[in-house]
């Protein structure tokens, strides 16, 4: 099992000895079958343990005695504690996923969790950027001098032709920066303008680029990433001063002083992705096609974006028709 944070690794070394041994199988089978990235069974992990924890103090010694009252009763608790809307869906979903699994695992005679019902998390409108203010970031870089860049013309020009790459990345595919970051030389292919993403739970999807991210690509790759290469470079296909893999935290400095120096809204890495999927939508693409663009497993991941769209419309609405 992915070790746990301390306190949740206590929890689970008090458990009985039948739920300690369900914790560590349901976590090999999100690592190992599901491949779910660490921090992912980190979370789901944490989540089972005090859920199992609060099922021994009401009597429970192993996950068959688990049962819908018990899930209730630890949700309430949660709630009790001051537990966010976010939080309790979450830990709702944990759960419910565990049980289900459980259940398959014949570790539960019924899937006890299947009925148990969660807060909608409330889901904040995500802030966008307009066209023009993306175009404005995007071409940034050929006005202001790279945060990691030496003081010298020549010597800041890689990390010029690196940061216009990324940043023409972000918004041109939609990516997110962990997959911006992650991407080798050989998942770009120059000649379809494609780019092959790993992106969550280990799925693999081609992102389509423009001419705009082609010119930057092209740029970075013949002047810019020669000059930064170096032992520790790899096959990476975007570096950082040192020349090892650029890292998502300092992506998302580079994207931020752009903004700010720009004079433009605060954004991030996760701000120019949720522009480039409003932007798509609002040109005309369909759901499904920005939904197999950003890598979303549920499309209600993806429709958040429609209502960016319809209020942008309502607006037009209001301020153009006669009768609004």
């Amino acid at each position: 099992m992915d070790r746990p944070a301390t306190g949740t690794r206590a929890l689970h070394q008090a458990l009985p000895p039948a739920m300690r041994e369900a914790v560590d199988d349901f976590a090999a089978h999100l690592s190992g079958v599901r491949g779910r990235s660490a921090h992912t069974v980190r979370a789901y992990v944490t989540d089972l343990v005090s859920l199992l924890d609060h099922a021994a103090r009401m009597g429970c010694a192993e996950p068959a005695e688990l049962d819908l009252t018990v899930l209730r009763s630890w949700l309430a608790k949660q709630r009790t504690t001051g537990a966010a809307r976010t939080s309790l869906a979450r830990r709702a979903a944990s759960a419910r996923t565990f049980s289900g699994w459980a259940h398959r695992a014949a570790l539960l005679p019924t899937d006890v969790a299947a009925g148990l019902a969660s807060p909608r998390a409330h889901r904040e409108l995500p802030t966008v950027l307009r066209a023009d203010q993306a175009a404005d970031l995007v071409e940034a870089p050929g006005r202001r001098q790279p945060a990691d860049a030496p003081a010298e013309a020549d010597a800041a020009e890689p990390a010029r032709l690196r940061d216009r790459a990324l940043l023409e990345l972000l918004y041109g595919t939609g990516v997110r920066v962990s997959e911006a970051c992650g991407l080798d030389l050989t998942d770009v292919d120059q000649g379809r303008r494609v780019v092959r993403v790993l992106g969550k739970g280990g799925r693999e999807r081609a992102v389509p680029y423009g001419l705009p991210a082609e010119r930057a690509l092209r740029d970075w790759l013949d002047r810019g990433r020669p000059a930064l290469a170096g032992p520790a470079s790899g096959r990476a296909l975007l570096l950082g001063a040192r020349g090892g893999r650029l890292n998502p935290t300092t992506a998302r400095r580079i994207v931020a002083g752009y903004a700010e120096a720009a004079g433009l809204p605060r954004v991030s890495p996760h701000g120019l992705r949720h522009s480039a999927a409003t932007h798509l939508l609002e040109g005309g693409a369909d759901l499904r096609s920005v939904q197999e663009l950003l890598g979303h497993s549920s499309l209600a991941s993806t429709q958040i974006y429609t209502h960016v769209s319809t209020e942008r419309l309502r607006a037009a609405y209001r301020q153009a028709h006669p009768r609004a």
